[in-house]
C-alpha cells in the first residue's frame, strides 16, 4: 500500500502525457544527448519488449538488432530526457514480456501487426 505522501510527491515528476504504446510495438524514441554544452536528439527505433513499474517509476524495454548484435536499452517512461516517443507499427502479442525474442533472429523475430 503507498502513502498519499509518495503520490503528491510524483505528481511532480510525472508527464502529463504519455503516448499510447503496448509491448510488442516498433517505436522511434527520441533522446536528448548532452555532449559538452550542445544538446541533441538522438532516435533509438526498435521493439517493446516489455514495461514495468508503476507512477514515476515506469520504465520500457526497447530491443533492435544492429549489425547483426541485439541491443537493449531500458527508458523511465517519465524521464526528461527522452523528448518523444512515435509509434510506427503495432503488433500482436499474447505475452507481456516478450523475452523470448533474445534467442531468435532473422524473421523469427517478426510480429503480426496488429490490423486497426
Amino acid at each position: 500500500m503507498r502513502s498519499k505522501l509518495l503520490d503528491v510527491a510524483e505528481q511532480g515528476s510525472v508527464k502529463a502525457e504519455v503516448p499510447a504504446f503496448e509491448v510488442g510495438d516498433t517505436v522511434d524514441v527520441h533522446c536528448r544527448i548532452l555532449e559538452g554544452e550542445k544538446e541533441r536528439i538522438q532516435i533509438f527505433n526498435g521493439l517493446v519488449i516489455a514495461r514495468a513499474g508503476s507512477g514515476s517509476r515506469a520504465t520500457f524495454t526497447v530491443r533492435r538488432i544492429v549489425q547483426g548484435e541485439g541491443v537493449e536499452r531500458k527508458f523511465p517512461l517519465h524521464s526528461p530526457r527522452i523528448a518523444a516517443i512515435e509509434v510506427k507499427r503495432s503488433g500482436v502479442t499474447r505475452r507481456a514480456k516478450l523475452y523470448y525474442l533474445r534467442e531468435r533472429t532473422g524473421k523469427a523475430v517478426r510480429l503480426k501487426e496488429k490490423s486497426r
